[in-house]
Protein backbone atom coordinates (compact mmCIF):
# COMPACT_ATOMS: atom_id res chain seq x y z
CA UNK A 1 0.00 0.00 0.00
CA UNK A 2 1.21 3.59 -1.10
CA UNK A 3 3.05 5.55 2.00
CA UNK A 4 0.54 8.19 2.68
CA UNK A 5 2.26 11.30 4.49
CA UNK A 6 -1.19 13.23 5.71
CA UNK A 7 -3.67 11.70 7.72
CA UNK A 8 -5.88 9.56 6.19
CA UNK A 9 -8.10 8.86 9.04
CA UNK A 10 -9.40 12.12 8.28
CA UNK A 11 -12.40 13.02 6.41
CA UNK A 12 -12.60 17.11 6.61
CA UNK A 13 -16.08 17.00 4.44
CA UNK A 14 -17.54 14.65 6.64
CA UNK A 15 -16.35 16.36 10.02
CA UNK A 16 -18.28 19.74 9.09
CA UNK A 17 -21.25 18.02 7.46
CA UNK A 18 -21.12 16.46 10.95
CA UNK A 19 -20.44 19.23 13.03
CA UNK A 20 -23.24 21.25 11.11
CA UNK A 21 -25.66 18.93 11.72
CA UNK A 22 -24.87 19.26 15.51
CA UNK A 23 -25.66 22.93 15.68
CA UNK A 24 -29.08 22.86 14.67
CA UNK A 25 -28.52 25.67 12.36
CA UNK A 26 -32.22 27.23 11.15
CA UNK A 27 -31.45 28.04 7.29
CA UNK A 28 -33.20 30.19 5.44
CA UNK A 29 -30.91 29.53 2.20
CA UNK A 30 -31.07 27.10 -0.44
CA UNK A 31 -31.68 24.38 -0.89
CA UNK A 32 -35.49 25.15 -0.15
CA UNK A 33 -36.71 21.86 0.91
CA UNK A 34 -34.74 22.98 4.05
CA UNK A 35 -33.27 19.83 5.55
CA UNK A 36 -36.09 17.84 4.59
CA UNK A 37 -38.81 19.38 6.24
CA UNK A 38 -40.45 21.20 3.37
CA UNK A 39 -41.07 17.66 0.90
CA UNK A 40 -42.10 14.54 3.57
CA UNK A 41 -42.13 12.48 0.46
CA UNK A 42 -38.92 13.27 -0.32
CA UNK A 43 -38.02 13.09 3.40
CA UNK A 44 -39.57 9.40 3.62
CA UNK A 45 -37.71 8.32 0.75
CA UNK A 46 -34.22 9.03 1.20
CA UNK A 47 -34.60 9.24 4.63
CA UNK A 48 -33.69 12.47 7.29
CA UNK A 49 -30.17 11.94 7.92
CA UNK A 50 -29.77 12.44 4.02
CA UNK A 51 -31.74 15.51 3.83
CA UNK A 52 -30.50 16.86 6.38
CA UNK A 53 -26.95 17.14 4.91
CA UNK A 54 -28.04 18.16 1.58
CA UNK A 55 -27.18 21.76 1.80
CA UNK A 56 -25.83 24.62 0.24
CA UNK A 57 -22.02 26.29 0.30
CA UNK A 58 -21.34 28.34 2.92
CA UNK A 59 -18.05 29.69 5.15
CA UNK A 60 -17.87 26.31 7.38
CA UNK A 61 -18.50 24.23 4.23
CA UNK A 62 -16.41 25.97 1.75
CA UNK A 63 -16.70 26.41 -1.67
CA UNK A 64 -16.02 23.40 -5.01
CA UNK A 65 -15.86 26.21 -6.93
CA UNK A 66 -13.27 27.92 -4.82
CA UNK A 67 -11.96 26.32 -1.44
CA UNK A 68 -9.79 27.55 0.95
CA UNK A 69 -10.83 25.41 3.77
CA UNK A 70 -12.29 21.79 3.98
CA UNK A 71 -12.80 21.00 0.33
CA UNK A 72 -8.90 22.19 0.26
CA UNK A 73 -7.98 19.98 2.90
CA UNK A 74 -9.93 16.78 1.30
CA UNK A 75 -8.82 17.38 -2.12
CA UNK A 76 -5.02 17.27 -0.68
CA UNK A 77 -5.59 14.03 1.16
CA UNK A 78 -7.17 12.65 -1.99
CA UNK A 79 -3.49 13.90 -4.33
CA UNK A 80 -1.53 12.06 -1.21
CA UNK A 81 -4.04 8.84 -1.90
CA UNK A 82 -3.89 8.34 -4.95
CA UNK A 83 -0.54 9.83 -5.71
CA UNK A 84 -0.88 13.09 -7.56
CA UNK A 85 -0.11 16.51 -7.19
CA UNK A 86 -3.62 17.66 -6.98
CA UNK A 87 -7.00 16.18 -7.17
CA UNK A 88 -10.46 17.67 -8.18
CA UNK A 89 -13.55 16.91 -6.52
CA UNK A 90 -16.00 16.23 -9.59
CA UNK A 91 -19.57 16.36 -8.92
CA UNK A 92 -20.49 16.86 -12.48
CA UNK A 93 -19.39 13.00 -13.02
CA UNK A 94 -16.32 11.55 -15.01
CA UNK A 95 -17.87 12.92 -18.15
CA UNK A 96 -16.85 16.59 -16.73
CA UNK A 97 -13.28 15.56 -15.64
CA UNK A 98 -12.77 13.86 -19.09
CA UNK A 99 -14.23 16.97 -20.70
CA UNK A 100 -12.03 19.21 -18.05
CA UNK A 101 -8.43 17.52 -19.31
CA UNK A 102 -9.29 17.85 -22.66
CA UNK A 103 -10.25 21.27 -22.63
CA UNK A 104 -7.06 22.22 -19.98
CA UNK A 105 -4.57 21.22 -22.68
CA UNK A 106 -6.02 21.37 -26.28
CA UNK A 107 -7.28 24.90 -27.40
CA UNK A 108 -9.92 25.47 -30.73
CA UNK A 109 -7.81 23.92 -33.95
CA UNK A 110 -5.32 22.04 -31.68
CA UNK A 111 -4.84 18.48 -32.18
CA UNK A 112 -5.41 15.50 -29.60
CA UNK A 113 -3.98 11.66 -30.38
CA UNK A 114 -6.90 9.30 -29.06
CA UNK A 115 -8.64 5.93 -29.62
CA UNK A 116 -11.56 6.21 -31.83
CA UNK A 117 -13.60 3.59 -28.88
CA UNK A 118 -13.37 6.49 -26.52
CA UNK A 119 -16.45 7.65 -24.59
CA UNK A 120 -18.86 10.16 -25.76
CA UNK A 121 -17.74 12.75 -23.18
CA UNK A 122 -14.05 13.16 -25.24
CA UNK A 123 -15.55 13.80 -28.45
CA UNK A 124 -18.01 15.78 -26.67
CA UNK A 125 -15.06 17.99 -25.41
CA UNK A 126 -13.88 18.29 -28.90
CA UNK A 127 -16.80 19.82 -29.92
CA UNK A 128 -16.90 22.27 -27.11
CA UNK A 129 -13.44 23.41 -27.33
CA UNK A 130 -12.81 22.49 -31.11
CA UNK A 131 -9.63 20.62 -30.96
CA UNK A 132 -9.07 18.65 -33.65
CA UNK A 133 -9.13 14.62 -32.80
CA UNK A 134 -6.17 12.49 -34.76
CA UNK A 135 -7.73 9.14 -33.61
CA UNK A 136 -5.47 5.41 -33.44
CA UNK A 137 -7.98 2.72 -34.17
CA UNK A 138 -7.18 0.46 -31.27
CA UNK A 139 -6.09 -3.39 -31.89
CA UNK A 140 -9.21 -5.77 -32.14
CA UNK A 141 -9.71 -9.24 -30.96
CA UNK A 142 -11.81 -10.79 -34.10
CA UNK A 143 -12.70 -13.77 -32.06
CA UNK A 144 -14.39 -11.87 -28.91
CA UNK A 145 -15.28 -8.85 -31.48
CA UNK A 146 -13.90 -5.98 -29.24
CA UNK A 147 -11.76 -3.19 -29.29
CA UNK A 148 -8.58 -3.32 -27.37
CA UNK A 149 -5.65 -0.53 -26.17
CA UNK A 150 -3.93 0.98 -28.39
CA UNK A 151 -0.07 -1.10 -29.24
CA UNK A 152 2.55 1.09 -28.60
CA UNK A 153 3.83 1.10 -32.26
CA UNK A 154 0.78 3.16 -33.43
CA UNK A 155 0.86 5.58 -30.88
CA UNK A 156 4.44 6.78 -31.92
CA UNK A 157 3.44 6.49 -35.64
CA UNK A 158 0.71 8.95 -34.72
CA UNK A 159 3.19 11.32 -32.75
CA UNK A 160 5.79 11.10 -35.96
CA UNK A 161 3.14 12.03 -38.67
CA UNK A 162 1.79 14.58 -36.16
CA UNK A 163 4.26 16.13 -33.93
CA UNK A 164 2.14 19.45 -33.72
CA UNK A 165 -0.33 17.40 -31.30
CA UNK A 166 -0.70 18.83 -27.84
CA UNK A 167 -1.72 15.69 -26.03
CA UNK A 168 -2.26 11.83 -26.12
CA UNK A 169 -5.69 10.67 -24.57
CA UNK A 170 -5.79 7.13 -23.54
CA UNK A 171 -8.51 4.83 -22.20
CA UNK A 172 -7.07 2.86 -19.48
CA UNK A 173 -8.56 0.30 -18.91
CA UNK A 174 -10.83 -0.03 -21.37
CA UNK A 175 -14.67 -0.89 -20.51
CA UNK A 176 -13.76 -4.72 -21.04
CA UNK A 177 -10.93 -4.47 -18.71
CA UNK A 178 -8.03 -4.32 -21.58
CA UNK A 179 -5.02 -1.97 -20.84
CA UNK A 180 -2.32 -0.42 -22.74
CA UNK A 181 1.47 0.22 -22.55
CA UNK A 182 0.66 3.25 -20.05
CA UNK A 183 4.09 3.43 -18.88
CA UNK A 184 6.11 3.71 -22.67
CA UNK A 185 3.29 5.53 -24.22
CA UNK A 186 3.85 8.36 -21.51
CA UNK A 187 7.22 8.15 -21.79
CA UNK A 188 6.92 8.73 -25.59
CA UNK A 189 4.73 11.33 -25.31
CA UNK A 190 6.68 13.32 -23.33
CA UNK A 191 9.72 13.38 -25.14
CA UNK A 192 7.35 14.93 -27.86
CA UNK A 193 6.64 17.61 -25.66
CA UNK A 194 2.75 16.41 -25.18
CA UNK A 195 0.65 16.07 -22.03
CA UNK A 196 -0.92 12.20 -21.40
CA UNK A 197 -4.40 11.81 -20.17
CA UNK A 198 -5.45 8.86 -18.99
CA UNK A 199 -9.51 7.91 -18.55
CA UNK A 200 -9.11 6.09 -16.14
CA UNK A 201 -13.04 5.68 -15.05
CA UNK A 202 -12.81 2.22 -14.34
CA UNK A 203 -9.43 2.03 -12.65
CA UNK A 204 -10.21 3.32 -8.98
CA UNK A 205 -9.29 0.31 -7.69
CA UNK A 206 -5.37 0.36 -9.58
CA UNK A 207 -4.50 2.93 -6.86
CA UNK A 208 -5.15 0.86 -4.02
CA UNK A 209 -5.20 -2.51 -4.96
CA UNK A 210 -2.17 -5.66 -5.40
CA UNK A 211 -1.09 -7.02 -8.58
CA UNK A 212 -3.14 -4.67 -10.57
CA UNK A 213 -2.16 -2.98 -13.49
CA UNK A 214 -0.85 0.40 -13.21
CA UNK A 215 -2.12 3.34 -12.38
CA UNK A 216 -1.94 6.57 -14.77
CA UNK A 217 -0.06 9.03 -11.75
CA UNK A 218 2.09 5.79 -11.07
CA UNK A 219 2.73 5.84 -14.91
CA UNK A 220 3.96 9.21 -14.75
CA UNK A 221 0.41 10.51 -16.62
CA UNK A 222 0.00 14.67 -16.47
CA UNK A 223 -3.85 14.16 -15.52
CA UNK A 224 -6.44 11.22 -14.81
CA UNK A 225 -10.10 11.11 -14.95
CA UNK A 226 -11.35 8.64 -12.02
CA UNK A 227 -14.71 7.50 -11.62
CA UNK A 228 -14.94 6.83 -7.40
CA UNK A 229 -18.48 5.80 -8.12
CA UNK A 230 -18.08 2.89 -10.44
CA UNK A 231 -15.75 0.75 -7.93
CA UNK A 232 -14.71 2.85 -5.14
CA UNK A 233 -17.88 3.16 -3.53
CA UNK A 234 -18.85 6.74 -3.55
CA UNK A 235 -22.18 8.39 -4.67
CA UNK A 236 -23.23 8.04 -8.85
CA UNK A 237 -22.13 11.13 -10.73
CA UNK A 238 -18.99 11.77 -7.87
CA UNK A 239 -15.08 11.94 -9.94
CA UNK A 240 -12.00 12.66 -9.22
CA UNK A 241 -9.72 14.65 -11.81
CA UNK A 242 -6.04 13.98 -11.06
CA UNK A 243 -3.10 16.05 -11.83
CA UNK A 244 0.45 15.60 -11.96
CA UNK A 245 3.69 18.12 -11.49
CA UNK A 246 3.66 19.74 -14.36
CA UNK A 247 -0.14 20.98 -14.68
CA UNK A 248 -1.44 23.96 -14.15
CA UNK A 249 -3.29 23.45 -11.03
CA UNK A 250 -5.22 27.37 -10.90
CA UNK A 251 -5.68 26.93 -14.98
CA UNK A 252 -7.26 23.56 -14.36
CA UNK A 253 -9.68 24.86 -11.44
CA UNK A 254 -11.14 27.88 -13.97
CA UNK A 255 -11.51 25.47 -16.84
CA UNK A 256 -13.27 23.00 -14.49
CA UNK A 257 -15.67 26.11 -13.48
CA UNK A 258 -16.70 26.40 -16.58
CA UNK A 259 -18.90 23.87 -16.63
CA UNK A 260 -19.38 22.31 -13.64
CA UNK A 261 -22.47 23.45 -11.33
CA UNK A 262 -21.88 26.30 -8.47
CA UNK A 263 -24.29 24.25 -6.17
CA UNK A 264 -22.32 20.82 -5.66
CA UNK A 265 -24.28 17.92 -3.79
CA UNK A 266 -22.66 17.96 -0.43
CA UNK A 267 -23.92 14.08 -0.56
CA UNK A 268 -21.83 13.96 -2.97
CA UNK A 269 -18.41 15.79 -2.14
CA UNK A 270 -19.14 13.94 1.00
CA UNK A 271 -19.14 10.03 -0.17
CA UNK A 272 -16.34 11.19 -2.33
CA UNK A 273 -14.65 11.95 0.96
CA UNK A 274 -15.76 9.20 3.02
CA UNK A 275 -14.62 7.04 -0.18
CA UNK A 276 -10.91 7.77 -0.27
CA UNK A 277 -10.73 7.64 3.48
CA UNK A 278 -12.13 3.66 2.97
CA UNK A 279 -9.60 2.99 -0.04
CA UNK A 280 -6.60 4.40 1.86
CA UNK A 281 -7.10 2.92 4.61
CA UNK A 282 -8.26 -0.71 3.44
CA UNK A 283 -8.12 -0.35 -0.47
CA UNK A 284 -5.73 -3.37 -0.22
CA UNK A 285 -7.56 -6.00 1.41
CA UNK A 286 -10.97 -4.74 -0.24
CA UNK A 287 -9.41 -4.91 -3.61
CA UNK A 288 -7.70 -8.35 -2.33
CA UNK A 289 -11.34 -9.82 -1.64
CA UNK A 290 -12.70 -8.35 -5.38
CA UNK A 291 -9.95 -9.49 -7.52
CA UNK A 292 -10.65 -13.20 -5.20
CA UNK A 293 -14.35 -12.90 -6.37
CA UNK A 294 -13.82 -12.04 -9.61
CA UNK A 295 -11.26 -14.72 -10.25
CA UNK A 296 -13.44 -17.65 -8.90
CA UNK A 297 -16.46 -16.01 -10.89
CA UNK A 298 -14.53 -16.61 -14.60
CA UNK A 299 -13.26 -19.87 -13.29
CA UNK A 300 -16.97 -21.24 -12.51
CA UNK A 301 -18.55 -19.81 -15.37
CA UNK A 302 -15.70 -21.49 -17.77
CA UNK A 303 -16.86 -24.43 -16.28
CA UNK A 304 -20.38 -23.80 -17.76
CA UNK A 305 -19.22 -24.50 -21.50
CA UNK A 306 -20.88 -22.26 -24.00
CA UNK A 307 -19.24 -18.92 -22.14
CA UNK A 308 -15.70 -17.16 -22.12
CA UNK A 309 -14.91 -15.47 -19.50
CA UNK A 310 -11.83 -14.09 -20.25
CA UNK A 311 -8.76 -13.20 -18.22
CA UNK A 312 -4.72 -12.23 -18.99
CA UNK A 313 -4.45 -15.51 -21.18
CA UNK A 314 -5.44 -13.05 -24.04
CA UNK A 315 -2.47 -10.62 -22.83
CA UNK A 316 -0.09 -10.33 -25.87
CA UNK A 317 1.95 -6.87 -24.35
CA UNK A 318 0.61 -4.78 -27.52
CA UNK A 319 -2.90 -3.67 -27.77
CA UNK A 320 -4.01 -6.03 -25.53
CA UNK A 321 -0.98 -5.08 -22.69
CA UNK A 322 -2.67 -6.02 -19.47
CA UNK A 323 -5.99 -7.08 -18.06
CA UNK A 324 -7.91 -5.99 -14.88
CA UNK A 325 -8.94 -9.43 -12.84
CA UNK A 326 -11.61 -6.98 -11.87
CA UNK A 327 -13.30 -7.04 -14.66
CA UNK A 328 -16.18 -9.68 -15.17
CA UNK A 329 -16.49 -9.50 -18.63
CA UNK A 330 -17.70 -13.04 -20.56
CA UNK A 331 -17.98 -13.63 -24.00
CA UNK A 332 -21.45 -15.33 -24.94
CA UNK A 333 -21.74 -15.72 -29.03
CA UNK A 334 -20.61 -19.49 -29.03
CA UNK A 335 -23.67 -20.30 -27.24
CA UNK A 336 -25.74 -18.49 -29.83
CA UNK A 337 -26.88 -15.62 -27.85
CA UNK A 338 -26.09 -11.79 -28.29
CA UNK A 339 -24.69 -10.09 -24.94
CA UNK A 340 -27.71 -8.30 -24.98
CA UNK A 341 -29.44 -10.61 -24.51
CA UNK A 342 -27.76 -12.58 -21.84
CA UNK A 343 -28.23 -9.14 -20.34
CA UNK A 344 -31.82 -8.94 -20.78
CA UNK A 345 -32.54 -12.38 -19.26
CA UNK A 346 -30.48 -12.33 -16.21
CA UNK A 347 -32.52 -8.94 -15.35
CA UNK A 348 -35.86 -9.87 -16.32
CA UNK A 349 -35.31 -13.46 -15.51
CA UNK A 350 -33.16 -13.52 -12.56
CA UNK A 351 -33.67 -10.47 -10.69
CA UNK A 352 -29.96 -9.68 -11.47
CA UNK A 353 -28.52 -6.73 -13.37
CA UNK A 354 -25.21 -6.39 -15.10
CA UNK A 355 -23.46 -3.09 -16.42
CA UNK A 356 -24.21 -4.09 -19.90
CA UNK A 357 -24.14 -6.34 -22.65
CA UNK A 358 -23.21 -5.63 -26.24
CA UNK A 359 -23.31 -7.66 -29.83
CA UNK A 360 -20.96 -10.50 -28.32
CA UNK A 361 -20.18 -9.77 -24.24
CA UNK A 362 -21.56 -8.69 -21.25
CA UNK A 363 -19.46 -7.06 -18.61
CA UNK A 364 -20.65 -7.51 -14.39
CA UNK A 365 -19.01 -4.77 -12.44
CA UNK A 366 -16.91 -6.64 -9.10
CA UNK A 367 -16.38 -3.99 -6.40
CA UNK A 368 -16.47 -3.34 -2.33
CA UNK A 369 -19.94 -4.08 -2.35
CA UNK A 370 -19.79 -7.68 -3.76
CA UNK A 371 -20.34 -10.62 -1.76
CA UNK A 372 -19.83 -14.57 -2.55
CA UNK A 373 -23.34 -14.93 -2.43
CA UNK A 374 -23.90 -12.36 -5.22
CA UNK A 375 -21.47 -14.35 -7.37
CA UNK A 376 -22.67 -17.80 -6.44
CA UNK A 377 -25.99 -15.99 -7.86
CA UNK A 378 -24.62 -15.05 -10.88
CA UNK A 379 -23.00 -18.12 -11.66
CA UNK A 380 -26.25 -19.98 -10.97
CA UNK A 381 -27.91 -18.05 -13.35
CA UNK A 382 -25.24 -18.45 -16.28
CA UNK A 383 -25.75 -21.99 -16.12
CA UNK A 384 -29.16 -22.22 -16.21
CA UNK A 385 -29.21 -20.10 -18.78
CA UNK A 386 -26.61 -21.97 -20.63
CA UNK A 387 -28.92 -25.13 -20.11
CA UNK A 388 -32.40 -23.06 -21.15
CA UNK A 389 -31.83 -20.78 -24.07
CA UNK A 390 -28.16 -22.31 -25.93
CA UNK A 391 -28.28 -22.85 -29.56
CA UNK A 392 -26.59 -22.50 -32.90
CA UNK A 393 -24.49 -19.45 -33.55
CA UNK A 394 -24.15 -19.30 -37.27
CA UNK A 395 -24.98 -16.19 -38.86
CA UNK A 396 -24.60 -13.73 -35.54
CA UNK A 397 -22.91 -10.40 -36.26
CA UNK A 398 -19.42 -10.95 -35.84
CA UNK A 399 -17.53 -8.31 -34.94
CA UNK A 400 -18.16 -4.83 -32.95
CA UNK A 401 -15.12 -2.16 -33.72
CA UNK A 402 -16.17 -0.60 -37.02
CA UNK A 403 -12.64 1.82 -38.34
CA UNK A 404 -13.81 5.59 -38.93
CA UNK A 405 -13.49 7.39 -41.94
CA UNK A 406 -13.26 11.04 -40.64
CA UNK A 407 -14.84 13.82 -43.46
CA UNK A 408 -14.97 16.68 -40.84
CA UNK A 409 -14.01 17.74 -37.01
CA UNK A 410 -16.55 16.74 -34.42
CA UNK A 411 -17.58 20.52 -34.19
CA UNK A 412 -17.47 21.50 -37.68
CA UNK A 413 -19.88 18.55 -38.47
CA UNK A 414 -22.11 19.02 -34.93
CA UNK A 415 -22.30 22.62 -36.02
CA UNK A 416 -22.96 22.50 -39.62
CA UNK A 417 -26.12 22.78 -41.28
CA UNK A 418 -27.97 19.44 -41.29
CA UNK A 419 -31.07 17.14 -42.79
CA UNK A 420 -32.68 14.50 -41.11
CA UNK A 421 -32.68 11.45 -43.43
CA UNK A 422 -34.07 7.80 -42.80
CA UNK A 423 -31.00 5.75 -41.52
CA UNK A 424 -31.00 3.38 -44.34
CA UNK A 425 -31.05 6.49 -46.84
CA UNK A 426 -27.87 7.85 -45.33
CA UNK A 427 -25.07 5.31 -46.33
CA UNK A 428 -22.30 7.87 -48.16
CA UNK A 429 -23.08 10.43 -45.76
CA UNK A 430 -21.27 12.44 -43.70
CA UNK A 431 -22.63 12.14 -39.66
CA UNK A 432 -23.91 15.15 -37.92
CA UNK A 433 -24.56 13.73 -34.54
CA UNK A 434 -23.58 10.71 -31.96
CA UNK A 435 -25.26 7.25 -32.94
CA UNK A 436 -24.08 4.36 -29.89
CA UNK A 437 -25.13 2.01 -27.49
CA UNK A 438 -25.19 2.74 -23.99
CA UNK A 439 -23.91 1.22 -22.01
CA UNK A 440 -20.62 1.77 -22.72
CA UNK A 441 -20.84 5.07 -24.71
CA UNK A 442 -18.81 4.58 -26.80
CA UNK A 443 -20.16 5.98 -30.62
CA UNK A 444 -20.40 3.57 -33.44
CA UNK A 445 -20.88 7.05 -35.60
CA UNK A 446 -19.38 10.53 -34.18
CA UNK A 447 -20.41 13.43 -36.26
CA UNK A 448 -17.75 14.48 -39.10
CA UNK A 449 -17.79 10.67 -40.26
CA UNK A 450 -18.94 8.94 -43.19
CA UNK A 451 -22.02 6.60 -42.47
CA UNK A 452 -21.04 2.86 -44.16
CA UNK A 453 -23.21 0.04 -45.44
CA UNK A 454 -21.14 -1.66 -42.41
CA UNK A 455 -21.81 0.95 -40.03
CA UNK A 456 -25.47 0.62 -40.56
CA UNK A 457 -25.96 -3.19 -41.05
CA UNK A 458 -24.59 -2.68 -36.62
CA UNK A 459 -26.92 -0.32 -35.91
CA UNK A 460 -29.52 -2.20 -37.41
CA UNK A 461 -28.68 -5.50 -35.63
CA UNK A 462 -27.82 -3.56 -32.64
CA UNK A 463 -31.78 -2.33 -32.65
CA UNK A 464 -33.15 -5.87 -33.39
CA UNK A 465 -31.11 -7.44 -30.40
CA UNK A 466 -32.38 -4.86 -28.24
CA UNK A 467 -29.53 -2.45 -27.44
CA UNK A 468 -30.41 0.96 -26.17
CA UNK A 469 -29.41 3.16 -29.27
CA UNK A 470 -28.98 6.59 -28.41
CA UNK A 471 -27.20 10.46 -29.31
CA UNK A 472 -29.88 10.70 -32.18
CA UNK A 473 -31.98 14.05 -32.35
CA UNK A 474 -34.65 11.07 -33.07
CA UNK A 475 -35.87 9.62 -30.01
CA UNK A 476 -36.79 6.50 -31.93
CA UNK A 477 -33.45 6.26 -33.47
CA UNK A 478 -35.22 5.81 -37.49
CA UNK A 479 -33.58 9.35 -38.48
CA UNK A 480 -30.14 10.35 -38.66
CA UNK A 481 -29.45 13.98 -39.09
CA UNK A 482 -26.22 14.08 -41.62
CA UNK A 483 -24.61 17.56 -42.93
CA UNK A 484 -26.56 18.93 -45.74
CA UNK A 485 -24.33 19.29 -49.03
CA UNK A 486 -22.07 21.58 -49.04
Amino acid sequence: MRDYKLNQDRAPIYEALKKYKSNRIVSFDVPGHKQGKGNHELTEFLGKDCLSVDVNSMKPLDNLCHPVSVIKEAEELAADAFGANHAFFMTNGTSSAVQAMVMSCCKSGEKIIMPRNVHRSAINALIVSGAVPVYVNPGVNKHLGIPLGMAVDDVKRAIELHSDAKAVLVNNPTYYGVCSNLVEIVEIAHKAGMKVLVDEAHGTHFYFGKNLPVSAMSAGADMAAVSMHKTGGSLTQSSFLLCGKNINEGYVRQIINLTQTTSSSYLLLSSLDISRRNLALRGKEIFETVVGLADYAREEINKIGGFYAFSKELIDKEAFYDFDTTKLSIYTRDMGLAGIEVYDILRDEYDIQIEFGDIGNILAIISVGDRSREIERLIAAMSEIKRRYSKDSSGMFDHEYINPHIVFSPQEAFYADKISLPIMETEHKICGEFVMCYPPGIPILAPGERITKETLDYIIYAKEKGCVLTGTEDMNIEYINVVAEL
